[in-house]
């Protein structure tokens, strides 16, 4: 992308964006027949819908109507949908005026031009094929999961809500470029893969090893948006979100409430859940409602993220002898 390009990517994405990350199916116990009958739909129309956008966005970029002093259009014989040149954008993609003109987010217009919904719409723009072919086949890998174990109700107020929270947090702390991407919500599904595990802890079996393994490819999508130009602050943002709606939506019945009517009297379980999942609940609610409000509040007062946490920097660049932070 052009220096002034923020594209959310991650696990295999590059780019200053929101990555994809990748799923761990086995942690999940086998799906009971209700489960297998569920044919998921709502996260296939996501992917279609981020395609369509993506191509809309080609449409109305239109390299070749446009002088390039840094070489020619990517793909020509798609004519109005080629690409713009490698030196400016090396995902294939349209312009950074383009994504901005469709609703890339950008601190300046959000905040002083009053345009909040660059929040939302950010989430369903891509900055190149291979920005959105990383999100892409994360989305559907992570969410298909998901959408058959707890419906698609459930599943897209995670993706949205979690969209909107990566948004927040990356207006917080970038001002000088745009960003794209729907990396933020692909990590709050992922986060709230985490949560669902830890709140129905005793239900499943392999605990241990499914934490352990959920937790290295968490912190290596993490890790890669260390890297320059991927903005990682979406991808806290979005995970922190998913990981405290996991804690809400995703409870299940504790071991052995399906069953209480088949158990003699002496055996059966007294509440549908447990007291600690009930405190979970509580307590991820009131953390949700405190962590939009404030951040809502901070970011439409001007407040930069940065004034309030000068270490916080690293977690979205960490410097080298090979590259530079500074923008």
């Amino acid at each position: 992308m052009a220096s002034s390009d923020v594209e959310r990517g991650g696990g295999g994405g590059g780019g200053k964006g929101r990555g994809g990350a990748a799923a761990a199916e086995f942690y999940y116990e086998p799906p009971d027949p209700a489960e297998r009958e569920y044919t998921a739909w709502v996260v296939p129309m996501l992917v279609v819908a981020n395609v369509a956008m993506f191509v809309v966005a080609m449409f109305v970029n239109d390299c070749p109507a446009h002088r390039h002093p840094l070489g020619p259009c990517v793909a020509p014989f798609l004519h109005r949908l080629s690409f713009q040149p490698l030196r400016q954008n090396p995902l294939l993609g349209p312009s950074a005026a383009t994504l901005e003109k469709l609703g890339a987010l950008d601190w300046n217009n959000v905040v002083h031009q009053h345009e909040g919904w660059r929040l939302i719409t950010c989430i369903w723009l891509h900055a190149g094929v291979i920005h959105l072919l990383a999100n892409m086949l994360s989305l559907f890998f992570i969410g298909i999961r998901l959408e058959q174990q707890f419906g698609f109700v459930r599943i897209v107020i995670i993706y949205l809500v979690s969209g909107f929270g990566g948004s927040i947090l990356s207006s917080l702390f970038i001002r000088n470029n745009i960003s794209v991407g729907a990396s933020g919500a692909l990590f709050g599904l992922l986060g709230s893969m985490l949560s669902e595990l830890i709140t129905n802890w005793t239900i499943y079996s392999n605990k241990a090893a499914a934490l352990f393994t959920l937790m290295v490819i968490i912190l290596i999508n993490l890790a890669v948006g260390m890297l320059p130009h991927v903005d990682n602050f979406a991808h806290i943002g979005g995970f922190l979100a998913g990981f405290l709606l996991g804690f809400v939506l995703l409870i299940r019945p504790q071991f052995g409430w399906m069953e209480r009517h088949n158990l003699p009297p002496a055996s059966r379980v007294k509440s549908k859940h447990k007291v600690y999942q009930h405190a979970l609940w509580v307590v991820a609610v009131l953390l949700l409602i405190f962590g939009f409000v404030f951040g809502l509040v901070m970011l439409f007062r001007g407040e930069s993220g940065h004034d309030h946490c000068r270490w916080c920097k690293y977690l979205n660049c960490v410097p080298t002898s090979r590259w530079s932070c500074d923008n």
